[in-house]
């Protein structure tokens, strides 16, 4: 069962993932697309919370370091 800093974690991975597919639909921007959609999806299969933060960050930060 997953600890509650997981869990935690996990909803506002998800939270951020669903904010950026609106953004990247909206704005027909694939980069932020697809870092929602493997921001929704990632934390289901990273165990522990250290890794999901790591992971979590770095697909947070890839629409801001690749910019046209």
């Amino acid at each position: 069962m997953p600890s509650p800093a997981e869990l935690m974690l996990s909803l506002m991975l998800g939270f951020v993932g669903m904010a950026y597919v609106l953004y990247g639909r909206k704005q027909d921007a694939l980069v932020p697309l697809v870092s929602g959609i493997l921001l929704m999806i990632v934390p289901f299969f990273l165990p522990g919370v250290l890794p999901q933060l790591i992971v979590g960050l770095l697909l947070i930060a890839l629409p801001f370091l690749v910019q046209r």
